[in-house]
């Protein structure tokens, strides 16, 4: 009998691009997803946006449009992104919904009536300048513990501390840099240690992995505390029935949205939520990072078990992605956007290399660039479309497209394949992906050396028979190993079948063999990978880092630091900036815009439009005609308003404090300033 499940992904947030770093839980959770189909199960894959909090707000009025706008846009990039890595969600929604609003203040409702909600006073830093209360990681300022500068207010990323805001030494505004005050305000907080024994019974249960639930043990013993659901506005997200101007801090709201997709599929295709979310004729699981178990592992459950919902069966919790050995690097091009990447590389060669890493614990993967290379050309290509592309061609070239039978040579071999079976069931169930990556590969391994041994391209001169029951036996064989990694590599499948000419594929058809059965013509499965391909990768995504970010993200030369401080760049990264004289020949304001003007700059005779946000410190008639400094070579960022092909060097705290820097007179447009 068939099973009926239901998985999550972590919600991506709103306010970024995917990295190949984020890849890592989307393909894992794609993977098994579409194992479970595979092998007959009823499996529906269900996400988000998180699209609520200060960061969204603080990044939509930089842009100079409604967070409306900021999230709309941003999911298309994500679900563009997910396309082109074949990540099939069954419903990809946003936390923005009528019904994550309306299951938010009933989850609310459900706590406050258990005596689960109270309200309490606690002191927070705010910004007068900016009109705010601060999140944590909108204060940056001196480490109380180790000193170290410039850190967030709540962490340190030097010596790894944790402490409160207002613990900060100098603290300032991350957005303004004015120096916060305290303030204080009433609060709405969740009694989590209430929920401290069930939490524990749960864990116990298996609802995480053993390495999981040591950390979760550090965590009871220290004390569970009450943790705060509501912040004061301004604020994007939802506002918390009955008062006027606070908002349910993001964190409560977001898991709710896998709840909010589910009801949303639901709705659409006239299932019954309640029984899809809320009985044990589905089974649950949520895959997430292990940045983020404190929130799922014990403010999540505790919620639902607050509130009378189901808690999923299991947590699968993995690691982070390291890249040649070290933490993803802006300034080393290591940061890799999954669009950047997907320029140069083929996304099916990051599923197989990822799956060929990932084991199911929460350990850290290395996508080590020359093992990548190495991996893709020896085992993918090599071995696996090696199969096909020595076969068919030969079958459609000289033997009439037609496979024969089998002999008992042959069907020794395809035993050895299917008898693998079972194993590669447990290990994708388990998500040892890496397991069934080396059991394909010695599978292939031995269907390659079948192949050494018959020596087809020698028969096929002498022993058409012969040789067409070869060829047979070799792709019955490519067959067996298609439906294998069908659930990694979904698109190579998709050829496979296409040249086989057969049904799509599942675990049911394992056993089935091809006989006296025509095929198609052969289809390109895989190209060997250039290393020059992954370093111009590099290359695009080091154009990328901090300074050249902070200067696409401004479009003024204005930078912020509500985002954290990027790693160093060198003198050598600094050179990419192409700094040259241009000349204002039209200026104008942009309708719907306060901040922005158009401008037109003649940079030596080539034509550049310019979307800058100084409408508050200059009016078009003062800049008309006038020589400025702008960025030549800034990449071309589509805006709500039209294309910005560059940018002009101003600098000030903002508003009308922005100020232009001064050229000489008699420097000519397109001069290169040094």
């Amino acid at each position: 009998m068939s099973r009926k499940i239901i998985v999550t992904s972590a919600l991506p947030y709103a306010n970024g691009p995917i990295h190949i770093g984020h890849l890592v839980e989307y393909l894992q959770t794609d993977i098994w997803v579409r194992f479970q189909k595979a092998i007959g199960n009823q499996c529906w894959y269900f996400c988000a946006d998180d699209t609520h909090g200060t960061p969204i707000m603080i990044k939509a009025r930089a842009e100079g449009i409604e967070p409306e706008q900021l999230i709309k846009k941003v999911y298309a990039e994500h679900t563009r992104d997910f396309d082109k890595y074949h990540i099939k969600f069954d419903n990809y929604y946003s936390t923005h919904s009528d019904e994550n609003r309306q299951l938010s203040e009933l989850i609310f409702q459900r706590l406050s009536e258990k005596g689960s909600i109270v309200k309490g006073e606690i002191e927070q830093a705010y910004c007068e300048n900016c009109k705010m209360f601060l999140p944590d990681r909108f204060i940056r300022g001196t480490c109380p513990k180790c000193k170290a500068e410039n850190q967030y207010g709540d962490s340190c990323d030097s010596c790894g501390a944790t402490y409160q805001p207002t613990d900060l030494i100098n603290p300032v505004c991350a957005t303004c840099g004015t120096t916060p005050v305290r303030k204080k305000s009433i609060h709405y907080f969740f009694r989590l240690a209430d929920y401290q024994q069930q939490l524990k019974d749960l864990m116990a249960g298996g609802y995480t992995g053993k390495s999981v639930s040591n950390k979760l043990d550090e965590w009871f013993s220290a004390g569970l505390k009450d943790w705060d659901i509501s912040r004061d506005g301004p604020y994007f997200g939802f506002k918390i029935p009955g008062e006027k101007n606070k908002f349910f801090y993001v964190w409560l709201d977001a898991p709710i949205g896998y709840m909010a997709s589910c009801k949303n599929y639901c709705d659409k295709n006239g299932l019954d939520f309640e029984k899809v979310w809320n009985s044990n004729e589905y089974e649950l699981y949520h895959f997430i990072g292990k940045d983020i178990m404190y929130f799922h592992a014990l403010f999540w459950p505790a919620t639902l078990m607050g509130s009378g919902f189901r808690i999923a069966k299991r947590l699968f919790v993995h690691g982070f992605l390291t890249v040649n050995g070290e933490k993803m690097s802006k300034s080393k091009g290591t940061f890799i956007k999954a669009e950047t990447y997907a320029k140069h590389l083929d996304p099916e060669y990051l599923r197989f290399y990822y799956a060929s890493k990932l084991a199911g614990g929460v350990e850290d993967i290395d996508l080590s660039l020359d093992d990548f290379v190495a991996k893709v050309n020896s085992d993918l290509v090599g071995k696996l479309a090696n199969l096909a592309s020595r076969s068919v061609p030969m079958l459609t070239g000289k033997l009439d497209s037609m496979l024969g039978t089998i002999d008992a040579a042959g069907k020794k071999l395809l035993h050895q394949l299917v008898s693998a079976k079972e194993q590669i069931i447990s290990d994708y169930e388990n998500l040892d992906y890496a397991s069934v990556m080396r059991q394909i590969a010695l599978l292939a391994d031995a269907a390659n050396k079948y192949v050494e041994q018959n020596k087809p391209w020698d028969t096929i001169k002498t022993d058409a028979e012969k040789t067409r029951t070869v060829l047979t036996t070799i792709l019955n064989a490519a067959k067996i190993l298609t439906v294998y990694l069908k659930p990694v590599l979904p698109v190579f499948a998709e050829k496979i079948e296409k040249i086989l000419n057969i049904a799509p594929l599942s675990f049911a058809d394992i056993e089935t063999v091809l006989e006296n059965h025509k095929i198609n013509e052969y289809i390109r499965l895989a190209e060997r990978v250039d290393k020059d391909k992954v370093q111009a990768m590099l290359e695009e995504s080091k154009n990328e880092s901090a300074v050249a970010k902070a200067m696409a993200d401004g479009q003024t030369g204005q930078v912020t630091l509500a985002e954290p401080i990027e790693p160093e760049c060198t003198i050598d990264d600094f050179k990419k900036v192409d700094l040259r004289v241009a000349k204002v020949v039209k200026a104008e304001k942009v309708v719907g815009a306060d901040k922005l003007l158009h401008l037109e700059l003649d940079i030596g005779g080539i034509t550049k439009n310019v979307f800058a946000g100084i409408a508050q410190a200059y009016v078009p008639e003062q800049l008309v005609g006038r020589l400025v400094i702008c960025v030549a070579n800034l990449q071309s960022r589509k805006m709500k308003f039209g294309i910005s092909e560059g940018m002009i060097l101003a600098g000030g705290s903002g508003g009308k404090d922005i100020f232009m820097l001064g050229i000489d007179s008699g420097a000519k447009p397109g001069q290169r300033i040094h």
